[in-house]
């Protein structure tokens, strides 16, 4: 199965260096190039067609002519096996054409049909054939296969028609083998197809039914792999040595602290959580947790809690957030929560921080004087080095690479490792992408805060909107006006910086606005945040760098500018930034023009403010991929299964591999083919 590319007939060198270049670099590579999609073009056996019917026929050509005007166009005459008599028109390429149809030709010819005194079909697809030479029907009279490819690929034939000829032509070879990967128990109990047959079938399938029966296999050995993948990185965790190893965590005098100090008290769910990670913690081998919960259910307190219990015991821990604007709002909400107490000392690294004080950091955390960091990317610098680091928070964790995740995470002694998440992730994607870490769950919000009222605007309500917002501010209260772009753009969208202009000065000139966004230095945006949270700033106009971690309970407006250019998920964490008091609170989502799938996201969004709901609904609009960051951190190795349409599937396999663990060498070798992290899981 992973023979040499240039065995099949046809593959000379610049077929195959184009084939290399598309990831194909041998006969499994190739076999394992599914389908984008299918189209039945089976031949219609029944002699009643109708108007716009799409149908294959076999026909017999008896004569074609040319006609001649301003495009010269091409008429083919064909008799169909029950004798009825059909013609072909040919507008494009008529001169080619003319040398291809000869009379007496046999052809299967798809198309949709026209009646214009006769039936007539415009630009078939067509393949001539042998009556006696079965191998010919690849690409009519049959279910066909239709394959991605690129502009290269297609310069060197690699079209759909291409992929079919080398990928026929590669189970033609003799002596192909291809393993089985399931277990023989896993075969009898789900009624699953042998592996190589299933690969035929979804190339050529012989009938619908096979068709449906091979994704079910293919999806289900993908899902049932990746399972594997996750369990044996739990147990090559479980078989690290922890080399700072905490006492057990019975009392924490600062978490005691805390409790006593804070104004409120703990939901439920918080104190479950802690519980949880804690006992986790008490473990021979590192925790590793995802915290994942919804908009406001109060992530970060709970990760501080879990903290406090390590810098009890001076025992270092490093909070990473993927913008500064998050990492400073954790400090600030950290250091607010704690104040000045003995034995805690936190500081912030961030990559704009002075030379001196940066200096100062990184001495501290080398000493461990220091024992809480928060930072950005900045953590990972190799001049970052810890004296014990034994904790590792990462927040948005979806927003970083394996590689940094695993970088800081390799600055500690084997510390545990809790991943945060403000986006609620579907339980099918829970069992697979993040099932080497242990979930624990924030749904319940603190007591005292009043439901987000979300409503979807046009223009035409421009005037009122205006309107309201002058009155809430006008009555001591703050507003957020988010736009999707900072300058003007050829689509024409408002564009932050313009909008600030005409805001400030135009619309809302007795109310101090002021503008914030990425681009800005740090000082600036630091300044902009502290005179918003003071009070000082009531209409903040900006862009999704305020989308996580922002906390200004007397924010009660977020406009939105341009809805429908956001995600379902983003929209719910800018949503977030508002409702953090005890006032009502109100998002409006402005949006003109709006695609179907963008008239689903926003109504989705009026009508939920569930986080978890939420992300249902947008995996199934943009998959998974794009969901959690997979197109840029890294590919999740699912080439066939939709972790939404296929949740049953994915909950079946998770349960297989913990009670029909096995994995012979063909499976083995799978994984290490599919999935990026299993060649160190599975070593030769």
């Amino acid at each position: 199965m992973f023979r040499n590319l240039k065995e099949i007939k046809g593959i000379g060198p610049a077929k195959a260096k184009a084939l290399e270049d598309a990831g194909i670099k041998n006969i499994y590579d190739l076999l394992y190039y599914f389908p984008r999609r299918h189209i039945d073009r089976s031949i219609s056996e029944t002699t009643v067609f109708k108007d716009g019917q799409s149908v294959t026929l076999i026909v017999t050509i008896e004569s074609h002519f040319l006609i001649h005007g301003k495009k010269t166009r091409l008429v083919v005459n064909a008799r169909t096996l029950s004798g009825e008599s059909i013609k072909f028109l040919f507008f494009h390429g008529a001169m080619y054409f003319v040398k291809v149809f000869e009379a007496g030709l046999t052809a299967a010819v798809s198309g949709k049909l026209e009646y214009r005194g006769g039936m007539q079909m415009v630009h078939p697809d067509f393949e001539f054939f042998d009556s006696d030479d079965e191998d010919a029907l690849l690409h009519v009279g049959r279910i066909v296969p239709l394959y991605p490819s690129t502009e290269t690929l297609k310069k060197k034939g690699l079209d759909s028609r291409g992929f079919r000829r080398l990928i026929s032509a590669a189970f033609s070879l003799k002596d192909l083998v291809i393993d089985e990967t399931l277990p023989e128990t896993i075969l009898k109990k789900h009624g699953f197809m042998q592996r190589s047959f299933a690969i035929k079938e979804i190339h050529f399938p012989e009938n619908r039914e096979n068709l449906n029966e091979s994704y079910r296999r293919l999806k289900y050995e993908e899902l049932y792999l990746f399972s594997a993948l996750m369990h044996e990185k739990i147990k090559q965790r479980n078989r690290e040595k922890r080399k700072l190893r905490p006492l057990a965590f019975q009392t924490s005098p600062l978490y005691k602290k805390l409790l006593s100090d804070l104004p409120f008290s703990l939901t439920d769910d918080q104190k479950t959580a802690i519980q949880e990670i804690l006992k986790l913690s008490e473990n021979d081998f590192a925790a590793a947790v995802l915290l994942q919960g919804d908009v406001g259910s109060g992530k970060t307190l709970a990760a501080l809690a879990v903290m406090l219990h390590y810098t009890d015991r001076q025992i270092q821990a490093a909070i990473m957030a993927p913008t500064e604007v998050l990492a400073r709002q954790h400090f600030k909400t950290i250091t607010d929560f704690m104040g000045i107490q003995p034995g805690l000392h936190i500081e912030l690294l961030t990559g704009s921080d002075k030379k001196k004080k940066k200096e100062s950091v990184l001495e501290g955390l080398r000493s461990g004087e220091i024992n809480c960091i928060i930072g950005t990317h900045s953590l990972i610098e190799d001049s970052v080095e810890f004296k014990n680091l034994g904790l590792v928070i990462i927040d948005e964790q979806h927003r970083f690479g394996v590689n940094q995740r695993e970088s800081l995470r390799l600055k500690g002694k084997n510390p545990d490792v809790i991943a945060m998440t403000a986006t609620p992730i579907p339980r099918s994607l829970c069992l697979t992408e993040f099932a080497d870490l242990d979930l624990v769950v924030l749904k319940e919000k603190p007591a005292g805060r009043m439901p987000i009222q979300t409503m979807r605007l046009g223009e035409d309500k421009r005037k009122g909107l205006y309107k309201s917002i002058r009155n809430h501010v006008g009555n001591g209260r703050q507003c957020y006006i988010v736009y999707p772009v900072i300058d003007e753009s050829k689509n024409d969208l408002k564009a932050a910086v313009h909008a600030n202009e005409e805001l400030s000065t135009a619309i809302f000139p007795e109310f101090r606005v002021e503008l914030l966004h990425g681009r800005m230095k740090s000082d600036e945006k630091e300044r902009i945040m502290n005179d918003f949270r003071s009070g000082s700033v009531q209409i903040l106009v900006t862009t999704t760098v305020i989308e996580v971690g922002v906390d200004v309970p007397n924010a009660t407006i977020m406009v939105i500018e341009h809805a429908e250019r956001f995600g379902i998920s983003q929209l719910h964490q800018l949503r977030g930034r508002v409702g953090r008091g005890s006032e009502e609170s109100f998002c409006i989502l402005m949006a003109e023009n709006v695609t179907e799938e963008g008239e689903e996201r926003l109504e989705a969004l009026v009508k939920s403010d569930d986080g978890f709901f939420l992300s249902e609904v947008d995996m199934k609009l943009r998959g998974p991929g794009e969901l959690l960051g997979y197109k840029q951190h890294g590919i999740s190795g699912l080439r066939l299964s939709n972790l939404v349409e296929d949740r049953e599937l994915a909950e079946t396999a998770y349960r297989d591999i913990r009670e029909i663990f096995e994995l012979n060498d063909a499976a083995k070798e799978a994984i290490r083919r599919q999935f990026n992290e299993g060649v160190d899981v599975f070593p030769n």
